[in-house]
């Protein structure tokens, strides 16, 4: 699975990790997500993150 980063303010999302304070459980993939997810950071929607290269 891919981490995602955001543009704006460089927070990572980690599908290994989840994010469990916003209601994402570990193993969930960035595609998975819903629509309306946010940075936590920076409240920018999805559609601001890019695929981190492996």
């Amino acid at each position: 699975m891919d981490s995602y980063k955001c543009d704006v303010c460089d927070w990572v999302y980690n599908p290994e990790e989840g994010y469990p304070e916003g209601g994402i459980a570990p193993g969930t993939p960035f595609e998975d997500l819903p629509d309306d997810f946010e940075c936590p950071l920076c409240g920018v929607g999805k559609d601001m993150f890019s695929k981190i290269e492996k």
